[in-house]
């Protein structure tokens, strides 16, 4: 029985799939469409977080975000000053502030 993905996967995965006596049918993406497979990725393991709650996602949010923003010529410390300078700008959310309304 055949059963269709069409989706990005870790790079071990195949291996398992054979490990488990499987047959695993995959292709290497060119860099337009692994972009592109990296944001359904990103979407589906954050969809996953927030059904679950689980914290072990983030760290599979984590890998996609490093891998996007390998796509993009950033390093993850890159992000990271990128996000440390949003912070000092704008705050993070440590605070934990629900913005209500805006009067004008």
């Amino acid at each position: 029985m055949r059963k269709d993905y069409n989706k990005l996967v870790r790079d071990r995965i195949p291996e398992i799939i054979q490990a488990s006596g499987k047959k695993a049918i995959v292709r290497t993406a060119d860099d337009e469409e692994y972009n592109s497979f990296l944001r359904q990725k990103l979407q589906e393991e954050v969809d996953e977080f927030i059904e679950s709650g689980d914290p072990e996602e983030l760290a599979d949010i984590l890998e996609v975000i490093t891998a996007l923003a390998e796509t993009y010529d950033q390093s993850f410390d890159i992000l990271q000053d990128a996000a440390d300078n949003k912070r000092k700008a704008r705050g993070g959310f440590k605070d934990r502030v629900i913005l209500i309304s805006v009067e004008s």
